[in-house]
Order: structure tokens, then C-alpha cells, then sequence
């Protein structure tokens, strides 16, 4: 039978279909966590370069003046992405063990890892006196 394009049914679910939760947010969180690990991987890897070049006035300007601030962040930013990814490529780890499926555990356990990953990142840059 032919779809009849009047139907106002979805062919399939999307995001007005299914109530937002935890674990969809977390799936989210993960894959963009991953993009800004590749991001912030490249960046730094190019900077360490430069440094290796003798560049260092070419990259001195992301140490001063209101730069030194959105580097700052976005350094933070990068910390709380590995510390994020980390933690839930654990969960997945125990998920492909077979546990941690039951819907209400697995969105407490999204949040307190989008939560948890704020200490790892707190203690890496207190640590570091910033």
C-alpha cells in the first residue's frame, strides 16, 4: 500500500513523538563531547606544534588580554568533555556487560554522570591554582 502523504502520523519517532529524559540528553552529551574531544585534540596538538616550531609569539596571544580568558574557558569546556566521556564510556563498558538497563536507574545514573563530570573538572583546575 502507498503512504498517502496526508497522514499526519510520523513515519517514524522523533523528538515530538517521545518525552525528553535523561539518558536522551546523556546520548547527546556523549556525542557532542566527542566532537569537542576531536576539536580540542587538533587545537592543542597544532599549538604544542607551533611551540615546537619556535612560534612562540604567533600563539603568545592566546595568553593575553581577553583572550586569556576565552582560552581559559574553553580549556575548562574541553576538561569537562573528556571528564563527561570518560564517565559514560564506563557506563557503557557496563552496559555491554548486560546491567544498567532498567529506564529509571539508567536516567539517575545520566544525571549524575552530566553532574559528576563537573568534580573531575573542579579538581584538574583547582589543582592547577586557576
Amino acid at each position: 500500500m502507498a503512504s498517502d502523504w496526508s497522514d499526519p502520523r510520523p513515519l517514524s519517532p522523533h523528538l515530538q513523538v517521545w518525552r525528553w529524559h535523561a539518558t536522551m540528553a546523556s546520548s547527546i552529551l556523549h556525542r557532542a563531547t566527542g566532537v569537542a574531544n576531536y576539536i580540542g585534540a587538533v587545537a592543542i596538538s597544532v599549538w604544542v606544534i607551533l611551540l615546537a616550531f619556535g612560534a612562540e609569539g604567533a600563539v603568545s596571544f592566546l595568553f593575553e588580554g581577553w583572550m586569556a580568558w576565552v582560552t581559559q574557558l574553553g580549556l575548562i569546556a574541553l576538561t569537562y568533555a573528556v571528564s563527561y566521556h570518560w564517565l559514560n564510556g564506563l557506563r557503557h563498558l557496563v552496559w555491554d556487560a548486560g546491567k544498567g538497563y532498567d529506564p529509571a536507574g539508567s536516567n539517575l545514573r545520566s544525571v549524575l554522570i552530566i553532574v559528576g563530570a563537573i568534580i573531575p573538572t573542579a579538581l584538574v583546575w583547582l589543582e592547577l591554582g586557576i
